[in-house]
C-alpha cells in the first residue's frame, strides 16, 4: 500500500547534525529503512524555525534546513527522489523510491518578506505552513488568536502560493486566519497534521465547519498521531481511525488523508500502538478491521493526497 505523509520534522534532527536519514538506530520516528517498512512512498519534510531565530534570521535558518534536505537527497539516490512536480511525483512511485517534498512550517520563515515565497518556490519548496502556533507576520496562529487573521502581507503570500503552485497548508492557523485564508485563495487547500475538534476541543483542531470548507475547495483533511491533539480517550490507533472517521462523515472519504507529524514530538508524544513511521500502516489496518473497503483505506492513506498535490504542484 502507498502511504503519503503530509508532515513531518525530522529535519530538526538533520540540520542539528544528530543523524541523517539513511541511518539506523539513531532514535527518532523516521529514517529511510522505516519509511520503506511503514510502506510510505511520499514524506513531506517540513522546515521548523526555532524560536531563537526569531525575528530576523527566520530565512537564514531556512535556508539552512533547506540545504540539510538537498543533501539527504543527494546522498541517497536509489531511495529518495525530490519532488517539485506531478510528474515528480509519478516518477518516484513509478522507480519505487520515496518522494521527498520540501516545506516550510510557518510564515515566519519569511523574515516578513513577500519575495522570499518565491525564492524558497525556486529552491523546491512546494508547501507552507501560512502560521506556526505563533502570530507572525502573515496573521495569528493557534495559540495566539487575536481575531485579525491575515495580515497584508499574509494575503499576498497566500495568493503568490496560489499563483506558483505551492500547496497552502492551513493546520496551525487560528480561526480567523483560516477563514482569511479561505478568503484570498482558490484551489484546493490542505490541512497537515490536525485533528477533529468535534471528537476533542483543542485549539489545534478543526471544527466541522472548517473540514467542510476544505472539502468544498477539493482539499485534503490530514487526522494526526500527535496524543494532545487526539483527546482523552482517543489515544490509541483505534483514536486516530475515530478522527478519520469523523472527518469522513463531514468531507467525505476523497478528502481526508494522514500527517503523522513524526519527529515533532518527543517520545511520548505519539499515540499509544505507533513508535515510529514503521508502524503507520497499523492506522489503515484497523480501518479494514472496521470494514472500510480496500480502495477508501488506500485513498485515505495516500491517493487523496497525491491527487491534491499533483494538482497543485502541475
Amino acid at each position: 500500500m502507498f502511504v503519503f505523509d503530509a508532515h513531518c520534522d525530522t529535519l530538526m534532527d538533520v540540520v542539528a547534525g544528530k543523524r541523517r536519514l539513511a541511518e539506523t538506530g539513531k532514535g527518532g520516528h523516521i529514517d529511510i529503512p522505516r519509511l520503506r517498512q511503514g510502506g510510505v512512498g511520499a514524506q513531506v519534510f517540513a522546515a521548523w524555525i526555532e524560536r531563537e531565530f526569531l525575528p530576523g534570521s527566520g530565512a537564514r535558518r531556512a535556508c539552512q534546513y533547506i540545504d540539510a534536505f538537498y543533501r539527504e537527497v543527494e546522498d541517497n539516490p536509489d531511495d529518495l527522489a525530490f519532488v517539485r512536480s506531478a510528474a515528480d511525483l509519478a516518477r518516484a512511485q513509478q522507480e519505487g523510491k520515496i518522494g521527498a517534498i520540501l516545506a516550510i512550517e510557518g510564515g515566519e520563515a519569511l523574515d516578513g518578506s513577500v519575495e522570499m515565497i518565491r525564492i524558497f518556490h525556486r529552491l523546491g519548496v512546494r508547501l507552507m505552513t501560512i502560521t506556526w502556533s505563533d502570530r507572525n507576520e502573515l496573521g495569528d496562529g493557534a495559540y495566539d488568536p487575536t481575531g485579525g487573521g491575515l495580515t497584508k502581507a499574509g494575503v499576498q503570500v497566500v495568493r503568490e502560493m496560489n499563483r506558483m503552485g505551492m500547496v497552502v497548508d492551513v493546520s496551525h492557523a487560528s480561526d480567523a486566519t483560516f477563514w482569511s485564508i479561505l478568503q484570498n485563495t482558490t484551489g484546493p487547500l490542505v490541512a497537515s497534521h490536525s485533528n477533529s475538534r468535534a471528537l476533542f476541543d483543542h485549539p489545534r483542531n478543526l471544527t466541522d465547519e472548517q473540514v467542510r470548507a476544505i472539502a468544498e475547495r477539493g482539499g485534503v483533511v490530514c487526522a494526526t498521531l500527535v496524543k494532545p491533539f487526539l483527546g482523552p480517550g482517543y489515544n490509541s490507533v483505534a483514536g486516530v481511525v475515530d478522527h478519520i472517521d469523523h472527518f469522513v462523515k463531514i468531507a467525505g472519504v476523497e478528502h481526508v488523508g494522514i500527517g503523522s507529524d513524526f519527529d515533532g514530538v518527543g517520545p511520548d508524544g505519539l499515540v499509544d500502538g505507533i513508535a515510529d513511521a514503521s508502524q503507520i500502516g497499523l492506522v489503515a489496518e484497523e480501518m479494514r478491521r472496521r470494514g472500510r473497503p480496500e480502495h477508501e483505506v488506500e485513498a485515505i492513506m495516500g491517493r487523496n493526497l497525491t491527487r491534491v498535490f499533483s494538482e497543485i504542484m502541475g
